[in-house]
């Protein structure tokens, strides 16, 4: 629904990081520079209008001043932290329910998590064990707003999860990172129902979004590591000791708060290897965190850690010579190779070119006096073999420089080629005869559909299908020798990553399935061409930062819960190797996973806890676990299930099953699926807890949970699902694969993309913050044409692709500060880098465009650099067609508006 500009009052908790300051007060004396007249009154253009409606009881997010529970609670990341309410210590205002016994628990929880509490000073002997229930505590309120009559602000997004609020002493100690951060692993329900029919009645999804990593390098997102070896796990359910066990017999035994077995505290637990001296319990990581590395002994060996091993298959066709994609990896591999991680010595490279025949290559050692490499080509594609036995994968220590003078001669082997066959599937099939006796990463570079060999492929997109129900049989895999080849690489520890760049159809639906099953990932190039800038510099800084992520090698994923629990379907690029066993030869640094979990006992206890361990490789050749542990609140009560709702981790969820479903069943029945999901929530929260009653025609939602009908449009309006006849099958597919992977802050972006006012920004936007020198940005504005004014000029981030919108009245001084051409009509639209023109104002605008591109401040690991293109409301129609998709609020195509699709709702429900 486009409200009026600036027709939402302010709210209390939503405003921007900038100070509060008049917008007409000058800084420093300095004339600011007025843009459009209308641009800096207050309470005009789209940033003044950032508020959104009153939520009930006035704090932040629907939810009252929660007091620190001792088993963590923590702002979203994502979020600001400035917009979080004051907490002063030693009080919490109480939410407004009936008076009881809950204001002492809220009084104890605050002093747990200041460090005051007795309990947690008892001896382990009278530590009250988990089984006995704690005086009952009070979970989020239930806050009912009206969607219609409260129009949606694009700020309610971003809320922080509901809090997890324990029992106080649910803790063994009382540490503020006791409870896992949502950053790693969020629950789609922070209070867990007791029983599978509460469960149903609800009609919400219970599932874990689980990101183990935070960045694609330790140092960037350092977590507690264990080096002692000593490891207590649970001898029945194999659980690892956590914040949440009990200790008992004078602190010799401990009760596992998974399945209740008392075991043994090892003999070493208590002793400091280093420094050979005894250690106080409480300062050990795996008792205070949550979130625990421990480096794992002898017996989490099947065989010595494997070294890590690149293989690059790239495509030498023509296509790939002429786009320049031959060249630009070959230099882009050339200077990388510092930032391969190598701090062992044992990493491998391996090189194999792929036209017709495979082209093997033998590169001697630094040390050998010989400097050529020999080329070996191998033209039989039925059945490939290895031409020579060794010397095919080199070690990087040994033969850099040798390495180096063959990737400076690559390019010349082949420049005059004509040759327009690919023979990747036998390229992959000789590739996997080569590592899989060591396993790896077999990364693909290729600018052409795998016409000859095995896994050849056909052009089958058809114009005349898209937009049909026909279209489905496209997204489906041609040939089933991805699938298997996939499962056979998973087996063998070999994962495949594809970097596809061509200018035709190249049946990503097929090859998306190497990655698929082996922990990799597609990336996706269209119309990749070398020769424009931009499209080399994406490439060769994504590429770069590729080589150097730190991936673990030959990783499993398990995760363990509470008796009665079960983790029933697993989502994500994996192999499930058994019902609860998710295999990975590489672990990808920037996926996310999603697990959905069954009921299949009632719990009894008042905590449950979930624990998910990745036993990995690390780059460095060290077998390690990466331990998270979540403990959850449980409830009969369906009002607290429904206050606990989070929806960022709802909607992404459904966005894994709606790939599923559009893989399986067709992409109508998933867009349908997506709407009646919302709609039946939305029933059952009338029926079950709004009393049935719709007072005036509104439609009722709990207030945590308001954006969910906003995601689900966007969803269903997002590349991958849209219904429309103008979307290619390899975008659409490409688009699937994001679905279905992207860490939540990404992927809530990519489906309700940010736009930020820039013409209109405060003074302090696109500047460093003073307290933590991050950039500021403009609040986001809700993705509508109504907050587009003629005279503004607006950034639209999905975190894919960047636009920077160019209003047809944009005055001429704004055109000169940021483009630094005196008419808009010389702006180059399209594919851009900003001009650097010396201006503070332009400055701020690339400060802005760069911050929104910022992985790390939303705590998640990336190499996706996005596009910009710049777009001119009155230039070219198609580009201005394709930005004007992302405002998701609006009626485009063949999809409904925010507003048609409420009024559906409505009358839906």
């Amino acid at each position: 629904m486009a409200a009026p500009q600036g027709g939402y009052p302010p709210q209390e908790g939503l405003r921007s990081r900038r100070k509060e300051r008049p917008l007409l007060a000058p800084r420093g004396g300095k004339k600011k520079r007025a843009y459009a007249g209308e641009a800096f009154e207050f309470g005009s253009g789209a940033n003044a209008g950032l508020g959104g409606q009153q939520t009930a009881g006035g704090a932040y997010g629907a939810y009252p001043q929660q007091p620190q529970v001792a088993g963590y609670q923590q702002p979203a990341y994502g979020s600001d932290p400035t917009q979080l309410p004051p907490v002063t210590p030693g009080y919490a205002p109480p939410p407004v329910a009936p008076a009881g016994s809950h204001h002492v628990a809220h009084m104890s929880q605050q002093f747990g998590a200041m460090g005051l509490a007795e309990p947690h000073h008892l001896p382990p002997t009278q530590q009250p064990p988990m089984a006995q229930a704690p005086r009952p505590v009070q979970l989020n309120q239930l806050y009912p707003t009206d969607l219609l009559s409260q129009p949606f602000n694009v700020a309610e997004l971003d809320y922080p999860p509901p809090p997890v609020i324990l029992p106080p002493g649910t803790s063994v100690f009382p540490s503020p990172n006791a409870n896992c951060p949502p950053k790693y692993m969020r629950s789609t329900l922070n209070a867990a129902p007791t029983n599978n029919s509460l469960l149903k009645k609800s009609k919400l999804p219970w599932a874990l979004v689980i990101q183990p990593y935070g960045a694609l390098h330790d140092s960037e997102d350092p977590i507690p590591v264990i080096p002692d070896q000593v490891i207590s796990r649970c001898r029945r359910c194999r659980s690892y000791i956590n914040p949440f066990v009990v200790f008992l017999d004078q602190g010799h035994r401990w009760r596992c708060n998974m399945c209740n077995l008392t075991n043994d505290v090892p003999q070493a637990f208590d002793w400091d290897s280093a420094l050979q001296q005894p250690t106080e319990r409480s300062l050990r990581a795996d008792l205070n965190y949550s979130m625990v590395e421990f480096v794992a002994p002898q017996e989490y060996m099947v065989r010595p850690p494997q070294p890590l091993v690149y293989l690059f298959l790239i495509d030498v066709s023509y296509a790939s010579v002429t786009n320049g994609l031959l060249a630009t990896s070959a230099r882009c591999i050339k200077e990388s190779l510092d930032r391969i991680p190598n701090a062992d010595r044992r990493t491998r490279l391996g090189f194999l070119a792929v036209d017709s025949s495979l082209h093997y290559f033998s590169i001697p050692r630094d040390d050998s006096g010989a400097s050529d490499p020999r080329m070996l080509v191998v033209s039989d594609l039925d059945e490939p073999f290895l031409p020579i036995p060794g010397d095919l994968l080199v070690t990087l220590s040994e033969c850099r420089e040798n390495i180096e003078s063959f990737l400076d001669k690559l390019q010349e082997m082949f420049q005059n080629t004509q040759n327009n066959s690919c023979a990747m599937g036998s390229a992959l099939r000789a590739g996997y005869k080569l590592i899989a006796p060591v396993g790896g990463k077999m990364t693909v570079l290729s600018s052409s559909l795998p016409n000859i060999g095995h896994g050849a492929l056909t052009m089958r997109e058809d114009k005349k299908v898209l937009g049909t129900s026909k279209e489905s049989s496209l997204l489906q895999t041609a040939n089933s020798f991805y699938k298997s080849f996939a499962v056979e690489c998973s087996k063998a520890q070999v994962s495949v990553d594809m970097f596809l760049f061509s200018s035709q159809y190249q049946d990503v639906a097929s090859l998306s399935n190497l990655p698929r099953y082996t922990g990799g990932q597609t990336y996706f190039y269209p119309g990749w061409n070398a020769a424009r800038s931009e499209d080399a510099i994406k490439f060769a800084r994504e590429f770069s930062d590729y080589l150097s992520s730190e991936i673990g090698l030959e990783a499993v994923l398990r995760v363990r819960a509470t008796t009665g629990l079960r983790m029933s379907t697993f989502y994500g690029n994996f192999f499930n190797r058994s019902s609860d066993l998710c295999a990975f030869p590489a672990f990808p640094r920037d996926q996310a996973y999603v697990v959905e979990v069954a009921i299949d006992e009632t719990v009894q206890k008042p905590v449950v806890c979930m624990q998910a361990a990745v036993l990995h490789t690390t780059c460095n050749g060290e077998r390690r676990i990466r331990v998270l542990t979540l403990a959850l609140p449980t409830t009969q009560n369906l009002a607290d299930i429904y206050a606990s709702a989070d929806q960022q981790a709802i909607a992404t969820f459904f966005s894994h099953k709606a790939v599923e479903r559009a893989l399986s069943n067709g992409l109508e029945p998933a867009r349908e699926a997506l709407q009646a999901k919302i709609v039946e929530l939305l029933t059952t929260y009338r029926k079950e807890l709004a009393g049935g009653s719709v007072s005036g025609g509104g439609l009722q939602f709990p207030a945590n949970m308001r954006g969910l009908p906003i995601l689900f449009l966007a969803m269903i309006k997002n590349l991958g699902l849209r219904k429309s006849a103008q979307i290619p099958t390899d975008m659409r597919s490409a688009a699937l694969c994001l679905l279905s992977t992207l860490p939540l802050p990404l992927l809530i972006q990519y489906i309700y993309p940010k736009m930020y006012s820039l013409h209109d920004m405060s003074d302090d936007a696109g500047k460093p913050d003073s307290e933590t020198g991050e950039i500021i940005l403009p609040p986001a504005v809700n993705l509508s044409s109504g907050r587009l004014a003629s005279f503004g000029l607006y950034l639209i981030d999905d975190g894919q692709t960047q636009f920077l919108w160019v209003g047809r009245d944009a005055v001429p001084q704004l055109i000169v500060d940021v483009f630094g051409v005196p008419d808009k009509t010389q702006v180059r639209v399209g594919k851009q880098t900003l001009p650097d023109v010396d201006n503070e104002f332009n400055q701020r605008v690339r400060a802005v465009v760069e911050k929104s591109r910022d992985h790390r401040a939303k705590g998640v690991g990336s190499m996706i650099v996005p596009h910009l293109y710049v777009v001119r409301e009155d230039g070219e129609p198609s580009l201005r067609l394709w930005a004007q998709t992302m405002l998701v609020e609006d009626r485009a195509d063949q999809s409904v508006s925010l507003e048609q699709w409420m009024g559906s709702l409505r009358e839906k429900v």
